[in-house]
């Protein structure tokens, strides 16, 4: 049986495998797996499966809608008619918002999100199932973020 735990890169986690061995499990039934993180720039547009939080069409589309209802009314007593006028108001009134809402989210941009991932470490460790409770009890013990049993014959 396999014991999978998640942790991240600390003291806790020499500490618990230190006392995995002091257990009486050798090195060779230990392996453990440090992850890369992935760091990617911020993008401007949200897609439907990954989004920020940060939006800069919101504002602009706002602006856009309002000025082009505007644009319209008042393009039926200008020379160009009211579609072109309606045009006119939501571009002028988009480029507004989304120049607004850039100045304002302008620090949120800038900033790389430099979080620490939520696991940096994978520790497997395989057990009798006599030794199942005492490892789970001493990874739990090094703050392991998530813990999963794997039974294999």
């Amino acid at each position: 049986m396999y014991i999978i735990s998640a942790f991240q890169q600390s003291l806790d986690v020499e500490l618990a495998v230190a006392e995995l061995e002091q257990l009486g499990i050798g090195k060779e039934r230990i392996m453990a797996v440090p992850l890369e993180q992935m760091l990617g720039g911020r993008s401007l547009l949200d897609s439907i499966h990954r989004s920020d939080g940060i939006s800069l069409f919101d504002i602009g589309a706002v602006i856009g809608t309002v000025c082009a209802v505007l644009g319209a009314s008042f393009g039926f007593i200008l020379t160009w008619g009211p579609v072109i006028w309606g045009l006119i108001g939501f571009i002028t009134g988009f480029l507004i918002g989304f120049a607004l809402d850039l100045f304002v989210n302008r620090r949120l941009l800038k900033k790389k999100r430099v979080r620490r991932p939520a696991a940096e470490l994978i520790l497997m460790v395989r057990c009798l199932s006599g030794e199942q409770s005492s490892v789970r009890h001493i990874l739990e013990q090094h703050y392991a973020l998530g813990i999963g049993v794997v039974e294999r014959p």
